[in-house]
């Protein structure tokens, strides 16, 4: 990577953390469930926000400031098993195992089999809560048998 695209990103993620902390303040006013408005610089322009919409805006926020590229897709977006493999980290080949197990369900398109996004979102964070869940007993059994020291 060049020196200018260094910068360029230095750039973004700290603004991106600037509109974190400022969006951060408003949305942790729980007593209201109002709009958010966002006022554009150097114009009279001022967007409201649905408050939903708001939080996602946040959570794109926290990824440009950790430097990680964004992306975003639509619930109920249709995507290619190459696609689901890309936002699961693993191959095609894996995905169509999980589609053709029942275990990730999908549809056919003509002879291309396809997956809604709110499903691979929902198979991920399930994945998740697993692996996390078996990382706390591995490390609850190897505390019991003595083995961290």
């Amino acid at each position: 990577m060049s020196h200018l695209q260094d910068n360029e990103l230095a750039s973004t993620a700290a603004t991106a953390r600037k509109a974190l902390q400022k969006i951060n303040r408003v949305l942790s006013d729980t007593s209201t469930n109002k709009d958010v408005k966002v006022v554009v610089e150097d114009s009279d322009d001022v967007i409201r926000l649905p408050r939903e919409v708001a939080k996602v805006l946040r959570e794109i926020l926290v990824n440009s400031a950790a430097g990680r590229s964004v992306g975003v897709i639509p619930m109920r977006a249709e995507l290619t098993t190459q696609q689901a493999a890309n936002l699961l980290n693993v191959s095609r080949p894996h995905v169509i195992k999980l589609m053709d197990d029942g275990i990730l369900p999908g549809h056919k398109v003509g002879t291309h089999r396809r997956i809604y996004a709110a499903d691979v979102q929902a198979y991920k964070h399930q994945r998740d809560i697993d692996t996390r869940t078996a990382a706390d007993d591995l490390t609850a059994l190897t505390e019991e048998m003595g083995l961290y020291e």
